[in-house]
């Protein structure tokens, strides 16, 4: 069982970083007070925390009032900040050792893109 994980983790780590899309762009970004999470595409959100470690940034999204998970290559964003992202990978019960938490669903992203 801990071996199917290490696997699952080391192929997710090769696909992440041999992903052309690595670089985060960024755009200056609307302040928190006109940012809405009405009506937006799935791949949207507006960020509500992040954690960053090294070679990550977890991103706590809220898209038409769910709140979810991302996780991307290392990105200077902030809390209020209105992103899009390119999905890769879904994974349910992802447990982080580095963080020392299991999210119950996160998503890992290839790249994201601070709104305007």
């Amino acid at each position: 069982m801990k071996i199917s994980h290490l696997a699952v983790v080391i192929a997710l780590i090769g696909f992440l970083f041999c992903s052309p899309l690595v670089m985060a762009t960024q755009y200056a970004s609307e302040s928190t007070s006109e940012n809405t999470t009405k009506n937006l595409p799935d791949n949207e959100g507006i960020i509500i925390s992040t954690i960053d470690t090294t070679g990550y940034t977890y991103m706590e999204l809220e898209n038409n009032g769910n709140r979810f998970w991302i996780a991307a290559p290392t990105t200077q964003v902030k809390a209020g900040d209105h992103i899009r992202f390119v999905e890769s990978m879904v994974m349910s019960n992802f447990s982080s050792p580095t963080l020392n938490r299991t999210f119950r669903r996160i998503i890992f992203v290839s790249s994201t893109m601070i709104k305007k």
